[in-house]
């Protein structure tokens, strides 16, 4: 998915590095992901230090960060056993037998004008497949379009407020 956002990739980074519940939310459908708190609607200057490994809240998991290039790529990945609650960590090498994980990146790419395409990318697996598999296609997939979409509305709002 991808959208244009009004702004210089400098000027979207600070509100990618901010995410997490915690901290400046995910800034899509507070009441789902951020539990009932409202996502930032400013940079704030405690949250815009952000490193590989550090973990992020998210809704029902925890996303840790995988890659960081200031101004450029930000992914997050996500492990948990099923039900949830049973951490794992695929770096390891030893999955729970039930489990999901998967990975979120947000790319920024300078567009004409002094805008930004934000572009992300989505990938996740998970075992069993006969219960995962369904259940990404008939569920996953429509909530991730969904608070996707959402994202990218506030994020446009946030950035153009800015100019």
């Amino acid at each position: 998915m991808a959208t244009a956002l009004p702004a210089p990739p400098e000027r979207i980074w600070p509100w990618l590095v901010q995410m997490g519940g915690g901290r400046g939310g995910w800034y899509s459908r507070d009441w789902l992901d951020n539990s009932g708190e409202p996502s930032a609607d400013r940079i704030v200057p405690e949250w815009q230090s952000l490193e590989v490994g550090r973990q992020l809240k998210g809704p029902a998991n925890v996303w840790t960060v995988a890659v960081v290039e200031p101004n450029r790529t930000l992914v997050l990945q996500s492990s948990y056993g099923l039900p949830p609650g049973h951490s794992s960590d695929p770096r390891s090498g030893s999955l729970p037998r039930a489990h999901l994980d998967g990975i979120w990146g947000f790319h920024l790419r300078p567009a004409p004008g002094g805008w930004t395409r934000l572009v992300i990318r989505t990938r996740s697996r998970g075992r069993p497949r006969l219960v995962t598999r369904p259940f990404g296609l008939l569920v996953g997939e429509p909530v991730h379009f969904m608070m996707q979409t959402r994202q990218f509305h506030n994020l446009r709002t946030r950035v153009g407020a800015q100019v």
